[in-house]
């Protein structure tokens, strides 16, 4: 099959020939429909994050089941389905408390180098990519990083769901739980801060203000449900918040992963107030806090894959797509050829698209 692949950090990915194993007992084989391509691969592909290599990145996917293992009983050939990143064994103390996006099981949600399920060059270790490599022409997958869906549900408008919209949308629902009535700002307004801002609309905020470079994206957006906008510039975003809420939000959304934008959504808050940081900070990157601020029960904390239990949350957001409440249609930037993956990557990077989908077949 053909894929894409990482063979050095910096450097565009190549398209080869790599091959898949046969699905073992737990184990998915899928036909790729489409695959998003997504700033956190794009992390990856420039070394901010580690990642043994050679690799096919790609996670955000969706797909229709072309074979299964002799345990597998919940899927069956024909079925589309979504994968995840966030693969769980459903039986460790963090799936068992209700958090398997965070499960602890290697044999399930291995670790990185572990997989032997791609290889090249006739037999040569090619390494899986978070349990799932998904810019190829196929995949082979645990059971648990899948998710069926709706036979009705266009494949590219499913794909969005596997990870930049469960992030963004499941950060604002399970993660910082927000009350109806609040005040929110969202840092960053790509495929997932847009999310979020959707998301908050969703839940009821009195206000939400998208903040965010590009006017282009905020007004985006408004299209999304936010109240407000901020042309981020030169000036002191957090400051201009609390201006225009008179003393800061109840809740912030940071989604770009960066040290500035991380301290700025801790810095608008009010007193009470939380922040959440979904975007990616760069690996070892530290940030800074002014201690006083705790004491005025200001809050920060993560988000890993917007806290989910994506086979429950994945079909409910679907359905919301359903209702028209959930906005996937203006997501999409554009579809590409896996054989233009690597200008695809460069739109990403300038800031000019949200969400491009590399079409397979």
């Amino acid at each position: 099959m053909k894929a894409a692949v990482l063979h050095e950090v910096n450097q565009p990915l190549a398209i080869e020939d790599v091959s898949l194993a046969k699905p073992k007992a737990r184990e998915v084989l899928l036909r790729t429909a489409f695959a998003g391509l997504c700033h956190s691969d794009l992390h990856f592909i420039e070394g901010l994050y580690p990642h043994p290599l050679p690799t096919v990145p790609g996670h955000e996917v969706a797909g229709v089941v072309e074979a299964v293992g002799s345990d597998v009983t919940h899927l069956k050939p024909g079925d589309h389905v979504i994968g995840c990143l966030s693969v769980f064994c459903g039986h460790c103390s963090q799936c068992s408390t209700g958090h398997p996006n965070l499960c602890e099981n290697t044999e399930v949600k291995m670790l990185p180098g572990q997989s032997r399920r791609l290889s090249w060059r006739g037999g040569e270790t090619m390494h899986q990519f978070l349990n799932l490599s998904a810019f190829a022409e196929q995949m082979l997958v645990h059971e648990n990083a899948l998710v069926r869906i709706d036979p009705e549900v266009p494949l590219d408008r499913a794909t969005l769901v596997g990870c930049g919209v469960i992030t963004g949308v499941g950060a604002v629902f399970n993660t910082a739980r927000i009350e109806a009535g609040s005040t929110v700002a969202v840092i960053g307004c790509g495929g997932v801060g847009l999310a979020s801002v959707n998301g908050a609309a969703l839940a009821g905020a009195e206000r939400i203000i998208a903040i965010d470079r590009l006017p282009s994206k905020l007004e985006m957006a408004k299209r999304m449900g936010a109240t407000d906008t901020l042309l981020a510039g030169n000036d002191d975003v957090a400051a201009q918040v609390r201006d225009m809420t008179g003393g800061g939000v109840h809740y912030s959304f940071e989604a770009l992963g960066m040290k500035e934008t991380a301290e700025q959504s801790f810095a608008m808050l009010r007193p009470g107030g939380t922040a959440t940081i979904i975007g990616m900070v760069p690996y070892g990157t530290k940030i800074e806090l002014h201690g006083f601020d705790f004491l005025r029960e200001r809050k920060i904390q993560g988000s890993s894959m917007g806290s989910n239990r994506f086979r429950v949350d994945m079909p409910r957001l679907l359905g919301l797509w359903k209702q028209g409440r959930l906005h996937l249609d203006h997501l999409i930037s554009g579809t590409l050829k896996l054989e233009e993956i690597n200008q695809g990557f460069a739109r990403l990077k300038s800031g000019e698209v949200v969400r491009q989908l590399i079409a397979f077949g």
